[in-house]
């Protein structure tokens, strides 16, 4: 090892193996290469296999016609649809079971969280009975047996329970009316978009004038005006159409109106009671984070429990609370393909008739990756902007 003087500085030259930069570079590409080769090797041996064993492959599949029924669709399908737009409908199924699962499991967690730090024996009792009985049962075995309830319990269309004869129970599903379509439905869309938008400017000019001036706004109350009063001034300027499709009891099952099916209902109710649970201990930890002062600061200042709770706890906590409520949002998109075991038209029971009948596995299970893996990584990258948003900015 020889030793030079640059200056007054002395520098030791280092033999190219021996300096952690290079040799750290070297790694890297050694690693990334055998991973690549390793990658290759399986991509050409799976198509070596396919072709020996004559099966086909790639995804012209997808604009074959299906052939098969979906019983429950957001969007117009038919068995004369194309494998592509089965699996679409299954996408929007469980994006569906997913963005109410989200919303509805973090309300009622929260709710649940909150009382359990409740004074009142009664409801904290409750509150920690509901999360220790929900979060030790396996989710699978809640969708068995809210799905057998539903089934079971109510009667069949010709003995619908009925609620102002508008309404009608039944182990087939919930029917009620909904309002015809209209050409003004579609304004009304936007007027709705356009509230929710103004909503969020006006509570955000809301905050600065309360920083400013120390008056508090009514946000929330201003933006459900908002997000409400545009669809309904719009639904008026164009001519208040009120025509409405009603269901009627037609043979062996009702026609008219609409229906929440029987499978959605009990995978959405397993969803958010397991999954509230553990959002209900993510919220209680959360808070019990705050130090004690914290309460003690908003009671000095003459806040009742629940403005404490609402305008001083929640808030600071929300930075404690994000990190792990992300994992359940998580959670709730990836379980909800647990569908398929109550018979729930989801992506993966699209995608398993598709294999099926076409038996091109490999392709339709990549898909069914992607779509997840998409999912997953859009709900990351939204937490992970808002963790930031909400997060100490030290200066």
């Amino acid at each position: 090892m020889a030793v030079e003087t640059l200056g007054s500085t002395p520098r030791t030259k280092v033999a190219p193996w021996n300096d952690p930069v290079i040799r750290g570079w070297v790694f890297q590409i050694v690693v990334v290469g055998l991973v690549g080769f390793l990658a290759w090797y399986l991509v050409s041996n799976t198509i070596d296999n396919l072709q020996r064993q004559k099966i086909a492959s790639g995804f012209h599949y997808l604009e074959r016609e299906a052939g098969f029924e979906i019983g429950d669709t957001m969007i117009e399908y038919s068995p004369a649809s194309t494998y592509a737009r089965a699996i679409w409908v299954g996408i929007l199924n469980t994006l569906r079971v997913a963005v109410l699962g989200i919303l509805l499991s973090t309300l009622l967690g929260t709710l649940v969280g909150v009382g359990r730090l409740s004074p009142n024996w009664l409801l904290s009792r409750i509150c920690a009975w509901y999360v220790e009985a929900f979060r030790n049962v396996p989710l699978l075995l809640w969708l068995f047996l809210f799905y057998k309830l539903i089934s079971e319990a109510f009667p069949g269309p010709r003995q619908a329970l009925s609620l102002w004869n508008s309404v009608f129970l039944s182990n087939r599903g919930v029917y009620f009316p909904v309002p015809m379509a209209d050409p003004i439905h579609k304004w009304m869309g936007v007027a709705f978009l356009v509230g929710i938008a103004a909503a969020w400017f006006v509570n955000r000019w809301g905050k600065k004038r309360q920083e400013a001036t120390g008056q508090p706004f009514p946000g929330i109350s201003a933006g459900l005006a908002l997000i409400i009063g545009l669809p309904a001034l719009v639904w008026l300027a164009g001519g208040a159409p009120h025509h409405m499709s009603w269901p009627e009891l037609k043979g062996f099952n009702f026609a008219g109106g609409t229906v929440i099916q029987p499978e959605f209902t009990a995978l959405l109710i397993g969803l958010v009671l397991y999954t509230s649970a553990f959002v209900a201990e993510i919220v209680r930890s959360g808070i019990l984070a705050l130090h004690k002062g914290q309460s003690e600061a908003a009671a000095a200042l003459g806040l009742s429990r629940g403005q404490s709770m609402r305008l001083v706890l929640l808030p600071q906590a929300l930075r404690v609370i994000v990190p792990p409520m992300t994992s359940q949002y998580l959670n709730i998109t990836k379980n909800s393909s647990l569908a398929i075991a109550i018979g729930y038209p989801d992506l993966v029971a699209s995608i398993n008739v598709t294999i099926n009948q076409t038996g091109q596995a490999i392709e339709n299970i990549l898909i069914i990756m992607a779509a997840y893996l998409s999912v997953s990584l859009s709900i990351s990258a939204f937490m992970n902007w808002y963790n930031k948003r909400i997060a100490l900015r030290e200066r």
